[in-house]
């Protein structure tokens, strides 16, 4: 009988969202990834795809939601409050990238033991011992060069073991960057556009060695690709994004068939509906979203804690400046009320479209006013039927406590929860079962004030007293 753990998603995204600066790479994204499945995350470029990518292995920290990791013995792991090298470490997160970062001097076979060398400074006791073969080292050494030679046989490269890792074909290189990654042990293995200049012949190798990977390892895989023949054939749950949205989640033949995801990637043939997605102006929306983190205007290092939904228009820090990304930008959007119309009337409702997305360009203004605290306008109907006991008028003293100390509550969370009425730790550490379901109501998720001990967290602050 299956255990809890091995019944759970190894991944559950929710409420991803990424801002750099005015810019929403990514906006309250939530999927999971099934155990032992191939997940393919897919999409236009500049979508958003590889931002996911960083934010689970660590390379961003999110601007709100949670990445929940659950490994096979049943702990899980919250990565976005993890760094980069302890999700490699301890979830057992691997990855390779878009572009092929091998050590091109070293040979393949050092390539391999580099991955695993946790496992042999481990072995040295973190000190010289290893130069003379003393302690564990000698046999750690010789189960490293083992599992480096296993790898390099099952993706073809043993011949070729003492080469530099340089002079191999780009084909290859993408395989040997996959053996590095699996020589780490991974649960999860994140694999960033894997099939990129891959002949046809190549792209079926890559298909075999991942299915194998799946199969034999124990391996669960989530992988970029643009490449559909890959995608398709071994893919298990795809999910597809455009402009940081997610607009279809499910099997490939029912993301294949959804009229949202041809109209933003997979192309149409209807002449009419091609003329309404030529006529929103994509190239500038995703001039405007494909970007870097810009230093001066990212995200905190602390604001991973917050969670929900960011608006459509968000301002610069410093400048006053507001980034719209208009809904008529979304192909998706436009399409798919357009593919449920009888082919006969398809001229007159494409017209329309085209005629209402030329009103609603994407648009870069200066703000009047800074645009703050901006929020979707189904948050706010979700909070106002919300009722809690011990809700309050206004503040004790006309000063709040700092509800962000408590690990899970933003800025976001904190503004929600003062806007109906809970101003202090003492009133959090108070709340009933009926309490935390109506929080929940108007927080939009489920379940996170008890796994995070919202409660057991409120009231250590109430009795240390600490005002914000």
């Amino acid at each position: 009988m299956a255990t809890p753990s091995e019944t759970a998603p190894i991944l559950k995204v929710e409420h991803l969202s990424m801002k750099f600066g005015g810019l929403v790479a990514i906006g309250d994204l939530s999927f999971e990834a099934r155990r032992g499945d191939i997940t393919a995350l897919i999409g236009p470029n500049g979508a958003g795809k590889t931002t996911v990518f960083n934010c689970i292995t660590g390379f961003y920290k999110p601007s709100e939601g949670m990445i929940t990791l659950t490994g096979r013995a049943g702990r899980t792991f919250l990565l976005e409050r993890m760094p980069d090298h302890e999700i490699t470490a301890r979830a057992k997160v691997a990855r390779t990238f878009q572009n092929i970062r091998l050590f091109s001097g070293m040979t393949l076979l050092e390539n391999l033991l580099v991955a695993q060398h946790n496992k042999l400074m481990r072995a040295s006791g973190f000190t010289v011992l290893g130069l003379f073969g003393i302690g564990n080292y000698p046999q750690a050494s010789a189960e490293s060069i083992d599992l480096a030679k296993f790898w390099l046989e099952k993706t073809e490269l043993i011949e070729r073991a003492d080469d530099p890792a340089g002079d191999l074909p780009y084909g290859a290189q993408r395989r040997l960057e996959i053996a590095r990654a699996m020589c780490t042990g991974p649960e999860l293995l994140c694999l960033d556009e894997p099939a990129a200049g891959l002949n046809p012949r190549e792209s079926a190798a890559l298909n075999e060695l991942l299915i194998d990977i799946k199969t034999n390892m124990s391996t669960s895989i989530l992988l970029i690709e643009h490449d559909m023949s890959v995608v398709m054939q071994i893919s298990d749950h795809v999910v597809v994004l455009e402009y940081g949205r997610k607009i279809s989640d499910g099997t490939p033949t029912t993301v294949k068939n959804d009229p949202r995801v041809i109209a933003a990637y997979l192309g149409v043939d209807d002449e009419e509906v091609t003329e309404v997605l030529t006529a929103v102006g994509d190239e500038q929306v995703i001039e405007e979203l494909d970007t870097g983190p810009d230093p001066a205007h990212g995200p905190a290092a602390s604001s991973s804690m917050m969670a929900g939904p960011v608006s459509e228009t968000m301002e610069h820090a410093d400048r006053g400046e507001t980034v719209k990304v208009s809904p008529g930008a979304s192909r998706a959007d436009l399409v798919a009320p357009i593919m449920k119309v009888p082919a006969e009337h398809r001229g007159k409702v494409a017209a329309a479209a085209k005629k209402t997305s030329q009103k609603q360009p994407a648009t870069r203004t200066k703000a009047a006013r800074p645009v703050k605290d901006a929020a979707p306008a189904k948050a706010t109907e979700a909070a106002a039927p919300a009722t809690l006991s011990n809700a309050l008028t206004q503040p004790r003293g006309g000063k709040p406590d700092e509800l962000t100390r408590i690990k899970g509550i933003g800025p976001v969370n904190q503004r929600r929860l003062n806007a109906n009425g809970i101003f202090h730790f003492d009133q959090i550490a108070a709340w009933t079962p009926a309490d935390v379901k109506a929080a929940e109501a108007y927080l939009a998720f489920d379940g996170r004030i008890a796994r995070e001990d919202w409660i057991g967290q409120a009231k250590k602050l109430a009795t240390e007293g600490g005002r914000g």
